[in-house]
């Protein structure tokens, strides 16, 4: 069986938009790709709220995503992917991040996957995009204006990355949008949207090393 791990945030989490609950599994893109897969393939779903590459939560301990990944690297070998989806919390207003910033801190997870082994293959998505006015009360205001243009400017940096250091990439805003309940989670049908792309897209990326 191949063990993928699934470094992600509340989309990789399952938090369903405007509460503070959580999809079932079967509804979760993790769910549905392991379904998609059968029975040879364990997805490792390792997601969290507010997670970031490189920063740290004033307000909730735990979520800068390079103290953690060695150490998720290791409780979960043997491993034959690691699938990488982070960025959209980096975006928010406190961190005074640029796209390239951001990028850098993609950088130093990658660096820690290869630093573990150079084998794992890397499967590495930009996020979805954010509503233009996630940042208003009733919403998220922990965004500004520039959080919405820096979200956008992922992909091409994320997809020049990838060419640099040899992964795999998928851009989830080509295939979905945030609901528009809170203009940045996935809806359940966002899940099977990214699930399918990543099944249809990442073939070589499971096939590696078969």
């Amino acid at each position: 069986m191949k063990q993928i791990l699934c470094f992600g945030d509340s989309n990789t989490y399952g938090l369903i938009p405007g509460s503070t609950r959580r999809f079932k599994w079967e509804q979760r893109w993790t769910g549905r790709l392991e379904q998609k897969l059968g029975r040879d393939f364990r997805m490792i779903e390792e997601g969290l709220c507010g997670r970031t590459t490189v920063f740290e939560d004033a307000l909730r301990s735990g979520r800068k995503g390079c103290t953690y990944l060695p150490v998720l690297l290791e409780t979960h070998a043997p491993l034959d992917g690691v699938i990488l989806m982070l960025g959209t919390n980096d975006c928010k207003a406190v961190n005074h991040a640029s796209a390239k910033v951001i990028g850098k801190g993609i950088e130093k997870l990658i660096l820690q996957i290869r630093a573990f082994s150079k084998e794992i293959p890397i499967l590495l998505i930009s996020p979805i995009l954010l509503g233009e006015t996630v940042w208003k009360k009733e919403f998220d205001p922990e965004f500004d204006t520039k959080s919405v243009v820096t979200a956008r400017q992922l992909k091409e940096e994320y997809q020049k990355i990838a060419e640099q250091y040899g992964c795999w990439f998928l851009a989830a805003s080509e295939f979905t949008l945030p609901s528009n309940l809170d203009l940045e989670h996935l809806d359940e049908v966002g899940h099977q949207k990214l699930a399918d792309a990543i099944y249809e897209k990442g073939q070589g990326f499971f096939t590696y090393g078969s």
